[in-house]
């Protein structure tokens, strides 16, 4: 089957969602995943199974095996590079895709050349690499590129979507900059991804390794937010209606069965925002005590 042929069957039960321009724009799109781990796999392998053509994809990681408790990947795959894997996985459903690897991760030497032609980046950097997401974010805001992160925290999903007119910078959101303790990064990241931290409720802290770069994680929440973030990839790329970004943030707790979109218009530089983080930062003094 050719290449055409094959697309149209693969994307024919979305018609009716999409329209058929729609669909054509989705295979024309290029869409940079940064990260495939246990939401930048997912996020890969549901975008191409909603039609995008080509894609940009990092990571410099090897799969363990305690990676196959939420990551897309087989216990016989464990020790290959993921970006190798997913690259498999990805051309496994659709052999036509426009796919570049990036086995290296990122850095500021091949950051120009992975947002390349993209239309939109998929945030799926691991949680602690904070200089490579900076890097991502300032640099795909210099080329007028949106960046996506659905960030898993306990059993809550949160969405932020940064565009480069409309939101305010990753700095000035998340009130990070390089010269506040490490702790102190983490934790205002932590707030901005989740201003409401419904997650403190039913979280075992004592599982939080800081100095290991190590929390629980389940699948269940990396599904929902490769759900949340392909959604607004879809939307963005075809330009329908409803884009709420940052300040704008959507949060979904399924434990607790509760969802919030928010307006934080000062990002963390709101007042209960600063409050928050000195409450946190005092509840959780013994992980910055581990991380000094």
């Amino acid at each position: 089957m050719g290449a055409d042929s094959f697309f149209q069957e693969l994307v024919s039960p979305q018609l009716g969602l999409y329209s058929a321009a729609e669909v054509a724009r989705l295979k024309r799109a290029r869409v940079a995943i940064p990260g495939l781990g246990g939401v930048g796999g997912t996020h890969l392998i549901s975008l191409v199974r909603s039609g995008i053509g080509s894609f940009h994809i990092a990571d410099f990681d090897r799969f363990e095996i305690r990676n196959l408790s939420r990551q897309y990947a087989r216990a016989d795959e464990v020790g290959r590079l993921k970006a190798e894997v997913l690259a498999e996985e990805a051309s496994r459903i659709n052999p036509h895709l426009d796919l570049k690897v990036f086995p290296e991760g990122i850095h500021s030497e091949n950051i120009a050349a992975f947002l390349e032609g993209v239309d939109v980046v998929v945030d799926g950097i691991e949680f602690f690499a904070l200089d490579t997401r900076r890097l991502v974010y300032r640099e795909a805001r210099k080329r007028g590129i949106p960046v996506i992160t659905a960030a898993p925290l306990g059993f809550n999903a949160s969405l932020l979507v940064f565009h480069p007119q409309r939101s305010p910078t990753f700095e000035e959101y998340f009130a990070i900059t390089s010269k506040i303790p490490r702790f102190d990064q983490l934790l205002l990241f932590t707030l901005g991804l989740a201003p409401k931290p419904w997650f403190i409720r039913y979280l075992d802290l004592a599982s939080i390794d800081l100095s290991a770069r190590r929390g629980p994680a389940s699948v269940i929440t990396c599904y929902l937010c490769t759900a949340l973030a392909a959604m607004e990839a879809v939307r963005l790329i075809l330009r329908r209606p409803g884009l709420r970004p940052v300040p704008y943030y959507f949060q979904v707790d399924l434990y607790l069965h509760r969802s919030h979109l928010g307006y934080l218009k000062k990002g963390n530089r709101s007042l209960s925002q600063r409050l928050k983080f000195w409450f946190l930062k005092h509840k959780l003094r013994h992980l910055r005590k581990a991380l000094s």
